[in-house]
């Protein structure tokens, strides 16, 4: 079902979303290994509701629940939605609502988590990170994601493209849409 909506929808999807590093030296060095939730929610709000977003990775890591072994995705939801108010939905959502999230412009959450998917002995792009996914597109009748990784130790923010279907398992979509009236 999920290849043959791909198969139709035929195109390439990316968003102008500007990334922003993990690492970056204006996030606190205690919080920059585990920052990768709330720089993900950092560059989301930045293109939802550019020059407006008064929220820094710093002040997101703590609204959101960051700890030292990552952002849950249930904080990442429910603290999302108290950040966001009435007005916006944030919820996990399937690959078919986040390529039409996509589409319509809104760049989706994408966690990457073999650990609590009991995946452990298989491997994956990542094995536990959060990232924006901006994009998408077909290569020989093949989902590929463009995402923009949030960097690491040795490596700056950078848009990356992973194939779908080598990460399925261990994947899961956050919506962040606004309600209609």
């Amino acid at each position: 079902m999920e290849n043959s909506l791909i198969r139709r929808s035929n195109m390439k999807i990316l968003l102008p979303v500007q990334g922003h590093s993990q690492y970056d030296t204006t996030i606190q060095a205690n919080y920059r290994t585990s920052a990768c939730g709330p720089v993900t929610a950092f560059v989301l709000l930045n293109y939802l509701f550019p020059n407006t977003n008064h929220y820094q990775p710093n002040d997101l890591y703590e609204k959101l629940g960051g700890t030292r072994i990552g952002l849950f995705t249930y904080r990442f939801i429910r603290n999302m939605r108290k950040l966001l108010g009435p007005n916006w939905q944030v919820k996990k959502c399937t690959l078919q609502v986040a390529l039409h999230e996509l589409k319509n412009g809104r760049p989706v959450a994408l966690k990457f988590d073999k650990y609590f998917s009991l995946e452990w002995n298989k491997t994956f792009t990542f094995s536990y990170h959060w990232v924006p996914l901006i994009g998408y597109e077909l290569v020989a009748n093949e989902l590929v994601m463009i995402i923009h990784d949030n960097g690491g130790r040795n490596r700056p923010s950078e848009i990356r493209r992973v194939r779908y279907s080598d990460n399925a398992p261990i994947l899961t979509f956050v919506q962040i849409t606004p309600v209609s009236k």
